[in-house]
């Protein structure tokens, strides 16, 4: 029997439940016709096909009677087929909604029937591919946006408050021997969450959790997507993260992880993809908005005669999101406030985001429309806003607007350069230690805008930055050729894997300077997870395709190396105990607080100004009005340092010695060493030291 229908309303967009049935709505200016297909089975052609024959605004809907959650969905949408002006309708394929909340299972270009054109044919885009494709590609799911939150609600913490750990969904519980019972998905991370409570930080940077495409050349490679930066679905989890039990249980498990997350007092950051799609470039699929609506979607450009046959590459993923277009701008808004208000995540970082801030002639603005639509956003306007600052073809740290964090580049370039010991690093270090002023001092902003970071997942891990000179990609399929070369690493004399104990000692050193940096300096620390157990990818810089044990987190190397977990726990609570490390001031050497000391004090080994200028000074001093003394050593040479004296009855306690051996590198709270003689200390080569100024303990 056909399903009873009826006119519905143009909004919201996507597929609305209601207690009589289901609202669909899909945004086409350019569409000719479409058409509603249901399905009773994922596998099957379509039970129903309903002409959507109501359009207002450029958009088409329809009521469904009857219409209950778990119902498939996908649409075909009718116009002309004319690529060199940028329409590329072709109803025999099958498409996804924009706005679906849930698919049912990975698209995959089996027999290249998820492309809308013949690939084998000399005219290659501009030709047809006539194959009915609705058998084979899974199908939307129409989702209850019902769920148990058990009064749970987010910690809310401050920016200035925030430990953020960069974590892969799957890869942190995928490895067997992380013994969960639903290893790499969303219900086996919760099962690891008391590692994060002990480690003490309280964010989670999740890496894209929506539904993303497995480009055609990994795919025929034997290889995959692993970090999923190849978005199809801005509503949709992640489905290969779920554990499959029914169509759409992926939305369920993704908020249950959400709300046992804020249960233990972490938040919860996307890892966002909202500058172009899965659907790549002139000859990659249709999977959605090539096939609904082109040239609203995408970015288009192209020669004297085919003047919207081609995508503009901002992001070197073979299309950009016109994030210029209106529709395109409601879009982002609406999947963001989703991820918020029904999701309860509580912010984001966008990879590329400067390709959000390009206008209409490909320039960027800080006050383009996107921009200036989440600044007005009551939803978005709260929440973490965290932007990575560049695309392949412009570089905008420090030139977001004043609602925005920022991945701050410049900060791991100079930590990478000065604890490897390169010359010339003191200016910079300056800037970096103290917020990072010259970027985002003048605009508003504040030191915790700067997201601090060494490494992620984007480059070398911790311990492999200290292990390799250079990169060992081998095992991507590239000759080696992909992922960057400029890493500012040093192997520490030795490349890779190595029985001598000097070597791995420094390493460890090093190690723990990385740490001492990331966590001390002013702004707000992103931490790699892994790195807190020294987590290798054996050289591999750019493991984007290592869906294995290569990238999983391996939790035998987590047990071989508690010491050093131990250190970075020490530290992260470190910076709790002593809530100057959580200021989000810049530090400027002038006294804000009106007590006399300024806020940072800065001097040589000799208690000298520091030599700002010299290529050779590479052992910086500086003291916080708690007291507390930070000494980074980075030459190759041990350096007596004269210490300040500390006010009358007061004297210096060792906190951090990196060049100790563990636990004796970093005292216990309370625990901290009483030093003799006071006035100074000798600080081994490439070693960071900490000392704290307190009243001793009265004599029993």
């Amino acid at each position: 029997m056909e399903p009873k229908t009826a006119p519905g309303r143009c909004h919201p967009l996507g597929a609305t439940l209601t207690p009589d049935g289901v609202n669909f709505t899909l945004y086409s200016r350019h569409a000719e016709g479409v058409e509603l297909c249901l399905f009773d089975r994922v596998d099957a052609k379509p039970a129903h096909v309903i002409r959507m024959e109501e359009r207002t605004r450029y958009v088409w809907h329809v009521f469904v009677r009857g219409a209950k959650a778990g119902q498939l969905y996908g649409y075909r949408v009718h116009g002309p087929f004319q690529p060199e002006v940028g329409l590329r309708f072709n109803s025999a394929k099958l498409l996804m909604d924009p706005y679906a909340k849930a698919v049912t299972g990975k698209f995959r270009n089996t027999d290249n029937r998820l492309l809308a054109y013949a690939p084998h044919s000399p005219g290659k885009d501009l030709s047809v591919d006539g194959r009915d494709n609705s058998r084979e590609v899974p199908k939307s799911v129409v989702v209850d946006d019902a769920f148990d939150w058990q009064g749970v609600e987010s910690p809310a913490y401050p920016l200035e408050e925030l430990i953020i750990y960069e974590v892969h969904v799957k890869g942190f519980t995928a490895n067997p021997n992380s013994g969960v019972k639903h290893p790499g998905t969303y219900l086996g991370f919760i099962e690891k969450i008391p590692h994060l409570k002990q480690l003490g930080v309280n964010a989670v940077e999740f890496l894209p959790i929506h539904e993303f495409y497995i480009e055609d050349f990994l795919a025929d490679k034997g290889r995959t997507n692993y970090w999923g930066y190849n978005t199809i679905g801005f509503f949709t989890p992640e489905s290969s993260y779920s554990t499959g039990r029914a169509p759409g249980c992926q939305v369920t498990e993704f908020k249950t992880l959400v709300r046992e997350l804020h249960r233990a007092g972490i938040e919860v950051i996307l890892d966002v993809v909202y500058n172009h799609s899965g659907e790549g470039s002139e000859l990659g699929p249709t999977i959605s908005f090539r096939g609904i609506d082109n040239p609203t979607y995408y970015s288009l450009t192209g020669p004297q005669g085919e003047p919207g046959r081609f995508y503009h590459n901002y992001t070197g993923c073979g299309n950009s999101l016109d994030a210029s277009n209106a529709p395109v701008v409601r879009l982002v808004m609406d999947s963001l406030r989703y991820w918020v208000e029904q999701m309860h995540v509580d912010g984001f970082r966008f990879d590329l985001a400067s390709v959000l801030g390009r206008d209409e002639n490909g320039g960027y603005k800080r006050t383009s429309a996107f921009f200036t639509a989440v600044a007005q956003d009551p939803v978005l306007s709260r929440i973490q806003l965290i932007a990575e600052p560049w695309d392949i073809g412009t570089y905008q740290v420090g030139n977001f607007p004043v609602d925005w964090s920022e991945w701050n580049g410049r900060f791991r370039d100079t930590m990478r350069r000065f604890v490897k010991g390169d010359p010339g690093m003191a200016k910079e270090m300056g800037w970096r230690v103290t917020g990072s002023a010259d970027l985002y001092g003048d605009d508003g902003r504040s030191a915790d805008n700067s997201i601090n970071f060494i490494t992620c997942h984007d480059g070398f891990t911790l311990y492999d930055l200290v292990a390799y000179d250079g990169k060992h990609n081998e095992a991507n399929g590239e000759q080696n050729r992909d992922g960057t070369n400029d890493n500012s690493s040093w192997n520490c004399g030795a490349e890779g894997p190595t029985d001598d104990a000097g070597v791995l000692g420094l390493r460890h050193r090093l190690a723990k300077n990385h740490v001492c940096c990331l966590l001390f300096s002013c702004g707000t620390p992103m931490l790699l997870g892994g790195d807190e157990f020294l987590r290798t990818q054996h050289g591999n810089n750019n493991a984007y395709c290592q869906d294995n044990e290569l990238s999983w987190f391996d939790w035998e190397a987590a047990r071989r190396h508690a010491h050093f977990t131990e250190f970075v726990r020490k530290a992260i609570a470190m910076t709790r105990d002593y809530p100057i490390l959580q200021n989000r001031r810049f530090r400027t050497g002038e006294d804000p607080d009106g007590n006399t000391i300024p806020d940072i004090a800065w001097f040589g080994p000799d208690l000298k100004p520091l030599r700002w200028n010299d290529a050779d000074c590479k052992t910086l001093c500086y003291m916080l009005d708690t007291p507390l003394l930070f000494i980074l050593n980075a030459a190759h040479t041990m350096q007596p340092v004269t210490l300040p004296p500390t006010p009358r009855g007061w004297s210096w306690y060792r906190i951090i010695d990196t060049s100790l051996p563990p636990p004796q590198d970093f005292a216990e709270r309370g625990r901290e060493i009483r030093l003799d003689p006071q006035d100074a200390y000798l600080v081994n080569q490439r070693t960071t030291v900490v000392l704290v100024g307190k009243k001793p303990p009265p004599l029993m």
